[in-house]
């Protein structure tokens, strides 16, 4: 069963048909870059563009959101336009494409993809997912369930938001070494190691397909630390799941 998939980020918006048996996209990724300012109106021709490469929907499509979501409306923006904040996002993305929409946070999908088909699966204990881009999102599993819209990215971390210390976008910002971004790194999961003990970290994001350049400097944690093993496809592949899943009750890893 394919299920088309969009991940909605802060500086791309990508989608694929995908693979649900496999865990896998089923076509190459379109990619088109995020609008500025990248309001709601914007946004939602991007999405319907890359949808659109493929050519009509012919079932539901899933599409992940940067922040919090609620029954399909958008409740925070920390890395898009403020306009977003109380949007119905699935009936404004749903409306634009002409097909039903199901949208949740980016690194929510991001996790449902790791625990099914990627680096949690079979995983029962206290998982969580973090994926480094634009900010930090977050994704937490207990006994593989998934408890939404953590944004741990924004813990206080040395007096900031974790995300503008600990971001792939803070290392680039500040032209950071792999060594000195990977200390930040460290102190971050050290401090979500001390509220949750996981036993296991999984890294997503782009910066996850360079694990080997910084995963071995970081010291100070107990938990287990793994790149994601979907990269930066899990997102579209998340997405995917929860639009097949609607209606269904929760999304649960399997």
């Amino acid at each position: 069963m394919n299920v088309f998939g969009v991940d909605i980020g802060g500086s791309g918006i990508k989608g694929a048909p995908v693979d649900l048996e496999r865990g896998e996209i089923a076509q190459e990724r379109f990619k088109v870059l995020t609008p500025h300012p990248a309001t709601p109106d914007a946004v939602a021709d991007c999405v319907r563009q890359v949808v659109e490469h493929f050519g009509r929907p012919s079932g539901p499509v899933g599409a992940t959101f940067p922040g919090v979501v609620v029954g399909g409306t958008t409740r925070t923006a920390a890395n898009v336009d403020k306009g977003w904040i109380g949007q119905d996002a699935a009936a404004l993305i749903g409306g634009r494409i002409g097909a039903p929409v199901t949208v949740l946070n980016d690194a929510d999908a991001a996790g449902l993809a790791e625990m099914t088909f990627g680096a949690g699966r079979g995983r029962t204990g206290t998982v969580i997912v973090l994926t480094l881009g634009t900010g930090i999102g977050s994704a937490v599993f207990t006994g593989g369930r998934l408890v939404p819209n953590t944004e741990l990215g924004h813990l206080e971390l040395q007096g900031h938001d974790a995300e503008r210390r600990a971001s792939t976008r803070a290392k680039e910002n500040e032209d950071l070494s792999w060594s000195r971004w990977a200390k930040r790194v460290g102190r971050y999961l050290a401090h979500v190691e001390m509220l949750f003990s996981p036993e296991l970290f999984v890294i997503g994001g782009g910066v996850s397909r360079k694990a080997e350049k910084f995963l071995p400097l970081i010291e100070g944690v107990s938990a287990e630390i793994v790149p994601a093993q979907l990269e930066n496809n899990a997102g579209i592949v998340g997405a995917a799941m929860a639009a097949a899943a609607a209606g269904s009750g929760p999304v649960a890893a399997t």
